[in-house]
């Protein structure tokens, strides 16, 4: 086990060994489905592992320019862009980094289509297939009113002149079976139109590295589809998956009080800048040695550093009382919460630090006042 003490707080923490073991049951996939895997940057992009993770996978997909420009100076590979919208300062440069870019509204097409077809770059579009997937309203980017992706009936026509490629995105850390409804969906509301491609993106949240999830079921329903359409290119992008369960955000307690009957403990990190999900989606952080309230001994209230009244990370019991400079250790921290992470309050952002598979830990970043300073003006 890692002796956490040895590593700066807070920090995230990836383990090498991990990543691959993910990496690995994601390349199965990619081969025994005749699919391709792509890295989506904005679930993973922790670019010092990029030199591991392309020896699995072929490219990335990116969500802006600087996702692209990332991707290309740090990744190589294919990569394919799509964002809600692009901007005319940025739309040129977007065309050098990208070798497929996906339109979320016709009129986005209409708009960029001259510049576009003018290079070598592979255009589609995002659409809307039109299923409930997802529980939490703010990951669910299917509904009636979603801004993203085209809604069936505004392609009932056909596809316009110069698009080669759809690109569907309906899921969050979801099973094989969603997956095939999903599958299902889009032959129901576009395969009219999947003869006239080239490609297919079925975008991310096929949570594949799970625990319990059906990796055989997965593949069978990629096989299937692709046997129906075999012309046509599969694309995935999972950002979950890549990283799932690979590392920990380590943090240490730096004061403890007690206030109305309830032990809080205030650590070095942040729910608003560190971990953002647990305030947004909500979910509950999973703390090694921690239970839920009342099952263990001792329970606490885990508090942010910052100043906002609600950086509150949840309640937790421990076997024994927590300690000024003791550890504490979330796990399965590496996915999306390091993307997401901000300096609100002036906050440091933790240190990114990696776990070789011979054990030695390497801190590959650490960031202070000129970071901060960066960011603003």
């Amino acid at each position: 086990m890692t002796d956490a003490t040895q590593i700066p707080s807070p920090c995230f923490l990836l383990e090498v060994a991990k990543l691959k073991k993910n990496l690995e049951l994601i390349n199965h996939v990619q081969r025994e489905s005749d699919c391709t895997i792509i890295l989506a940057l904005k679930g993973f992009a922790m670019w010092s592992t990029f030199p591991i993770v392309r020896d699995y996978l072929s490219g990335c997909s990116a969500s802006s320019y600087n996702e692209a420009r990332l991707a290309r100076e740090h990744f190589g590979g294919h990569i394919h862009l799509y964002a809600p919208a692009y901007t005319d300062a940025e739309f040129p440069e977007l065309l050098t980094l990208a070798e497929r870019i996906s339109f979320n509204s016709l009129s986005q097409w209409q708009r960029f289509r001259a510049q576009a077809q003018a290079t070598a770059i592979s255009c589609g579009l995002r659409v809307n297939p039109g299923i409930d997937e997802v529980e939490t309203d703010l990951y669910n980017p299917c509904s009636e009113q979603s801004r993203l992706g085209i809604p069936a009936y505004e392609l009932a026509e056909g596809l316009p002149q110069g698009i080669e490629g759809l690109h569907v995105h309906a899921l969050c850390e979801c099973g094989a079976d969603a997956t095939e409804r999903l599958i299902e969906a889009v032959e129901q509301r576009f395969g009219h139109l999947l003869p006239q491609l080239k490609w297919l993106n079925l975008g991310g949240g096929h949570l594949m590295t799970r625990a319990g999830y059906d990796v055989e079921r997965l593949i069978r329903v990629l096989k299937a589809f692709r046997q129906r359409h075999p012309r046509l290119e599969v694309v995935l992008e999972p950002g979950s998956a890549i990283a799932w369960r690979s590392g920990t955000l380590i943090t240490t307690v730096i004061d403890l009080m007690m206030r109305g009957g309830l032990q809080i403990a205030l650590l070095d990190t942040s729910a608003t800048a560190h971990m953002p999900d647990v305030l947004e989606m909500p979910y509950r952080a999973e703390v090694r040695d921690g239970a839920p309230p009342g099952e263990k001994p001792h329970t606490y209230r885990l508090g942010g550093l910052t100043c906002l009244a609600g950086d509150v990370i949840g309640d937790y019991s421990f076997d024994q009382p927590l300690t000024i400079g003791e550890r504490i250790i979330f796990e399965d921290m590496i996915h999306y919460t390091m993307v997401k992470t901000s300096m609100f309050n002036g906050v440091n952002h933790p240190s990114i630090a990696i776990q070789h598979e011979d054990g030695r830990i390497e801190v590959v970043r650490r960031f202070g006042y000129q970071d901060y300073e960066a960011r603003l003006s």
